[in-house]
This record gives structure tokens, sequence and C-alpha cells, in this order.
């Protein structure tokens, strides 16, 4: 089945909105979504699981005397008991000043988001991709003794939103993703584990085989890892751990942590606060990127922004509520995100990523470890849930290649480095040329500076 229009599904939101309105609602706001999913696991060539799911459903959200109300149903049926819920529930909340909904403003881009060959995805099709995930990895490198959960998973959805300042839209979008576990054997029985990743919105842009290949390699390259001395020397971040560094960069430039004091770069706008080598973004209207939309979940336009711009914090993330409280004509930068149908809408980011700033040349990785002269490539990190997103401080666990004269030289195991992530991150010397979204969440391979590295 294919999720396309559905002119029934708007016809249900504008009576809900409706009937709120007509219920004593100041404002009201309906979200639906409609959702169908293929995943597949291959293991020694067979199906390990195959699971299908359809997911329909709808929410209310309604301000009532400055009080919100909130319900949801996993269905599209019961719209006055769904009405009567959210009502109800809006008479035992707090007043708040700052609850509102988005202004009715167009949205004037629709990024490349929908691929019907996705849409169309059936389970057999599912499992013979995950099957070609597991067989790039054990055909790189005969010491791949074993592959878990080869998965691949599939989903076409629509999302649909109506509300009472006027506002009514829908999109359609899909998603395909690949990721592999693999285990390489070496001498004495060692083992060694790798993983990779690939997911766009398009099916033509997730190369399977190199998946598996891929975690394959980077397990390959674990084998006879040492523990090193006790150092400070240059590292060199890979891209999909620079990408896990960075998604804490994306819980500390929300608005709604920096507004209940968890976030390190509170207070900090306008200020140089990593190298000016460097620039993030957030982009929902990157073409075929799997957190792009026309619009987030309340209905305000995405864009692309800079949100440091060589080195400099430009801004934070907003949605509708957040923007309200801050004040001095602050409005939502459209990064209002429902993690859940039964979930409020939050702050988070869509496409979030990295990349060299204006003027910056960025550089082969060849050339990063030349620069690195004697150091550290960190390939895995344990424990980044345990850096602290207020103080910056962290100490975590990484494993890589030890460089020695711009060479790789040998793995590396039980490595711990540790720092500050900001003057971590205000350290970076050179960039690479190798950006890639690991979700929504994209980073090219950076060099820094001398970093504490104990073993």
């Amino acid at each position: 089945m294919t999720v396309t229009g559905n002119r029934e599904m708007e016809l249900l939101a504008r009576r809900l909105v409706g009937m709120a309105v007509d219920g004593g609602a100041d404002a009201a706001e309906a979200y639906m979504s409609l959702k169908r999913g293929v995943s597949a696991e291959s293991k020694d060539g067979a199906p390990e699981s195959v699971k299908t799911s359809m997911d329909i459903g709808c929410a209310l959200r309604v301000i009532k005397g400055k009080k919100l109300g909130f319900s949801y149903s996993t269905g599209m049926e019961g719209l006055e008991r769904i009405v009567k819920a959210a009502l109800d529930a809006s008479a035992h909340t707090e007043e708040d000043p700052f609850l509102g909904l988005p202004e009715n403003l167009p949205f004037a881009s629709r990024p490349e988001i929908y691929d019907e060959s996705v849409a169309r995805m059936s389970t057999e099709e599912a499992f013979v991709l995950a099957s070609r995930v597991e067989q790039g990895a054990r055909d790189a490198d005969k010491r791949i003794k074993l592959v878990r959960s080869a998965t691949t998973s599939f989903s076409s959805s629509e999302v649909l939103i109506v509300n009472s300042s006027g506002f009514s839209g829908s999109y359609a979008s899909t998603s395909a993703t690949a990721q592999v576990m693999a285990v390489a054997e070496g001498q004495g029985g060692e083992t060694q584990m790798g993983w990779d990743f690939m997911g766009s919105a398009f099916l033509e842009d997730v190369l399977f085989a190199e998946v598996g290949r891929g975690a394959a390699l980077k397990a390959i390259e674990l084998l006879g890892a040492k523990t090193i001395s006790p150092m400070k020397a240059p590292v060199i971040v890979a891209n999909s751990v620079a990408s896990e560094f960075l998604g804490i960069f994306a819980s500390m430039l929300s608005a709604e942590s920096v507004q209940k004091g968890k976030s390190l770069l509170a207070g900090k706008l306008g200020q140089e606060v990593i190298s000016p080598a460097l620039s993030i973004f957030d982009d929902g209207l990157l073409p075929r990127g799997l957190g792009s939309a026309p619009f987030d979940d309340e209905g305000v336009p995405t864009s692309r922004k800079a949100l440091m711009e060589s080195g400099v914090l430009k801004g934070y993330m907003h949605n509708t509520y957040t923007a309200k409280k801050s004040g001095g004509g602050a409005v939502s930068t459209g990064n209002a995100v429902k993690s859940s149908l039964a979930s409020f809408p939050s702050v988070g980011p869509l496409n979030f990523y990295l990349k060299e700033a204006s003027g910056i040349k960025p550089v082969r990785l060849e050339e990063l470890f030349a620069g690195a002269g004697k150091g550290l490539y960190i390939t895995e990190a344990m424990g980044m849930h345990t850096v602290n997103p207020v103080s910056g401080e962290f100490s975590i666990g990484v494993s890589g290649l030890l460089i020695e004269s711009g060479k790789p030289a040998h793995p590396v195991k039980e490595a711990v480095i540790s720092g500050n992530l900001l003057d971590f991150f205000r350290n970076v010397e050179a960039v690479g040329d190798d950006l890639r979204f690991y979700g929504g969440t994209g980073s090219p391979s950076i060099l820094i500076g001398l970093t504490d590295i104990s073993a």
C-alpha cells in the first residue's frame, strides 16, 4: 500500500479543530499521521525476521484560558471523545502565558523526500536487500566470522496539520536505511566489531553491499589492537564519531535546553565558541534528507539556517513556545518535533550537520593524517551519553589507529580521551572532505589539536 494524499484525513482534522473551538477552545491544532513500514533482518542468508507495520492516528492540542489540553488516538474514530478529553485536560493544567499556535505562514518549498520505490517496498524485496548487506560484510574479508543485525528498514508516511489560525498542510515522505554489525576474528581467537549505517529518503542512495563492506573493514582494521601509553597528542575524529559529538551540540543549541539551564551555550549568542574553521547548520529542506519536510510539526516552514558560522554562535533552534518565552522578537525556526503521536512538539534538529566554514578548504583523510604527525585516529567511541551538556566535561573510551609520522601505524584499544567539549571543538585544525550523514546528523572527519589521551 502506498501512502498518498488523503482528503478524508483533512476533513477529519478540520472537524476536530472546529469541534474544539465550538467547545470553548481559544485555539486548536489537529495533527494526523499515517505510516507504513517494512523491515527485514538477514542471518546466514535466511530471513531472521521480516516485519510490516501500519500506524495511523491523530492528536489534538487545545488552548483554553491560557491552559493547555491534549489528547490523541491511534485511529481516526471517536472524534467527540478526543475533543472532550483535550478540553477536560485543559481544566487541570496551569496557566502559561507563552502558549500559542504559530502564525499561518506559507511554505514555499517542498524538498525532494518521497520515493515511490520505497513506498512500494515488499517484504521479499526488503529481505533481499538485507541479505545484500550481510553478504557485503562476508565478502569483504575471510576473517569476518559473524554478521549481526544485517537489517533494512523502509517506511512511507503522510503528515497533515490543521489549526484554528488557518493553517492546513500535508506532505508525504519516505525513508530507507541499512545497518549491520560485523565481527572479525584474528589470531588467538581475538575478535573485533565494526558497525556501519546508511540512510536516505531515496532507495538509490543506499548502497546496501557497501554498508556491509564498511562494517567489515572497520572490524578488520582493529584486529591486533594494543593499548598505548598516556600522551597529549592530536586526534583525528572519524566522521561517524564526530556525528555523535555533534548530537550533543544539537541538544545544547535547543532553546528549550537553554531556557531550562541545561545548555553550555546559554548566554553566548554572538560569541566565538568553537573553531573559526567550523560552521554548524540545520537544514529542513535538504534534498533526500531523513529529517527534511516543508514544515515542522507545528506547521512552521522549515529552512536552512546557520546556528554557528565561522565558530560564532548565531542562534538557537526554536519552536513556537520557546520563541514566545524568549521574547525580544524571537520567532520559531521551524524546529518543532514530535517524537511520537502522544508527545507535545518539543525542539529538535532536522538535518543537523557540521562542515568547513566559508573560505576553509576541506582536505582528504590522508592530509588529516599528515597534519596530525603523531596522534590517534578515533573510529569508535564508548560512553558518549556521559558527556555533560551543561559543563561540557567529558571522558570517554575510544579505539582506532595510532598515527606515526603522519600515517596509520597499529590499531589501538582501551584508550580514553578527556577534556571540555567547547575546548575540543575550538582546537579543530583541519576539516575533512568526507561529510556523511548518520540519520539526521552529519559531519566530516576533523583534525583536533593536542588532546589528553590516557590508557
